[in-house]
């Protein structure tokens, strides 16, 4: 029994070793099948490849060596296109054209210039000589004009149309090319004359802020006096409190007291006289000449003048006087002074007072310049030539005030004609200008500047 039993026991562990063995094989055989499956796919390729096209495996001790760059081919020659066909990688995509071949560039030696041939390489190039090289040419032929038409009672005309003008140079017609009847922004000179009386000066100060409101934003001004030299107080500016400040300095500053001179009579200057004899003296009662006092209004124009020449060209330029009108004792003559006028365009604006607005004097001064104290017909000889209007002559200051309106509301709106002159000026000489307004009637007052001098071409 014993044995039978421990028969048995040996029976089962054979039997389970042998499950054990059964379990394994099957578990092996596919695996080994994958295996064998796999180095099949490896060793049996799609498609035959180039062994150059094939990498080399990876070494685990060093990099792999690289691949050869392609070679280049070199470019053809600038200027040359070459005849060889482009090769063109094995792809559907279609070939490109060929880009065009760029044109020869021509190197000059070095201290040279386009166009020119050194002197050691051979002659000059008749072409493009170096004489004519990056020259240019501009002619400064435009010409314009602003005119200022009233009625017989001082209104200005309005709405007219360019086909309104008739404009001639030297008595020949011209054909305008511009036209506007809009208003311009000011540049303008004021001079301030401080060798009148005292007490036209201190009326003078009363109306400074009239003269400040006068203008509009857009105006730019500056400030000068004069009586023997002349100053200028203030640069050109377009604050109106910088004008307003020196103005204000200004009433500081008194004028002459005196009047015309008195040369006989108990307030003159002569001594006790006896019979017509000077006092302690036994000769010829002594002739009295008064003192000469400058007054240099050319001067100051002038210097005016010279500084609004160099303000913007797109404004109007334009020099305010307010004067008795004298002249005297100025470096500058009125022809010089003139010339430089109508060279640069500018307009000359008057405001007349003390002796140059009464009527009376006005009479004296046609004859001769009275008691020697200089000519005072020289101012209105600038407006009327510049086409600066009518001369205000005022005495009061309400009167004064109305004057600065008037003056710089005709400054700023006048009808401004242009035009090129049909025969090109190649001199500086002096041309004459005439404007006439035609089927308007004859009723009308037109004022502008009686001529210009031609600025001669830049090159």
């Amino acid at each position: 029994m014993t044995a039978v039993k421990a028969l048995f026991g040996q029976s089962d562990m054979l039997w389970g070793r042998l499950f054990a063995l059964a379990l394994l094989l099957a578990l092996a055989v596919p695996a080994l099948q994958a295996q064998s499956g796999s180095q099949n796919q490896q060793q049996a390729p799609a498609k035959p490849q180039s062994t150059e096209d094939i990498p080399d495996t990876p070494s685990t001790v060093q990099p792999p060596v690289p691949k050869p760059a392609p070679k280049m081919e070199a470019p053809p020659p600038v200027g040359q296109q070459s005849t060889e066909p482009a090769s063109t990688p094995e792809s559907s995509e279609p070939q490109k054209p060929a880009p065009p071949p760029m044109p020869p560039v021509q190197t000059i030696p070095p201290g040279s210039m386009p166009g020119t041939t050194p002197q050691s390489s051979g002659p000059k190039n008749e072409i493009n000589p170096r004489d004519d090289l990056y020259k240019i040419s501009v002619t400064t032929n435009f010409v314009q004009i602003p005119v200022l038409v009233k009625y017989k009672d001082g209104r200005r005309v309005e709405g007219l149309l360019p086909t309104d003008f008739t404009v001639l140079e030297n008595k020949k017609p011209q054909k305008l090319t511009y036209f506007t009847s809009d208003p311009f922004q000011l540049s303008v000179a004021i001079l301030l004359d401080l060798g009148m009386p005292d007490v036209t000066v201190q009326t003078v100060n009363q109306t400074y802020s009239s003269l400040v409101g006068s203008f509009s934003p857009y105006d730019e001004f500056a400030l000068y006096t004069y009586s023997s030299t002349v100053s200028q107080v203030t640069d050109f500016t377009g604050r109106p409190e910088r004008l307003t400040a020196a103005l204000d300095s200004m009433k500081l500053v008194r004028g002459n007291n005196n009047g015309p001179p008195v040369l006989g009579g108990p307030l003159g200057p002569q001594p006790p006289m006896v019979n017509g004899i000077p006092v302690g003296t036994a000769g010829p009662p002594p002739v009295y000449t008064p003192p000469k006092e400058a007054h240099v209004l050319n001067d100051a124009i002038l210097r005016a003048a010279l500084d609004l020449s160099k303000r913007d060209r797109t404004r109007r330029k334009v020099i305010f006087v307010i004067s008795n009108g004298r002249e005297r004792g100025s470096q500058a003559s009125y022809k010089q002074v003139l010339k430089v006028l109508e060279t640069y365009g500018i307009q000359v604006k008057a405001v007349v007072l003390d002796s140059g607005a009464l009527p009376v004097y006005k009479q004296v001064e046609k004859i001769h310049h009275v008691f020697n104290q200089g000519y005072a017909d020289i101012l209105p000889k600038y407006v009327n030539a510049t086409g600066g209007g009518n001369i205000l002559t005022e005495l009061s200051r309400n009167a004064i005030e109305n004057a600065y309106q008037q003056i710089t509301s005709e400054a700023r709106n006048q009808y401004t004609l242009g035009y090129s002159p049909k025969a090109i000026a190649t001199s500086s000489a002096y041309r004459d200008i005439e404007v006439l307004v035609v089927g308007h009637g004859k009723d009308l007052s037109i004022y502008t500047k009686s001529g210009y001098y031609p600025t001669p071409s830049a090159h």
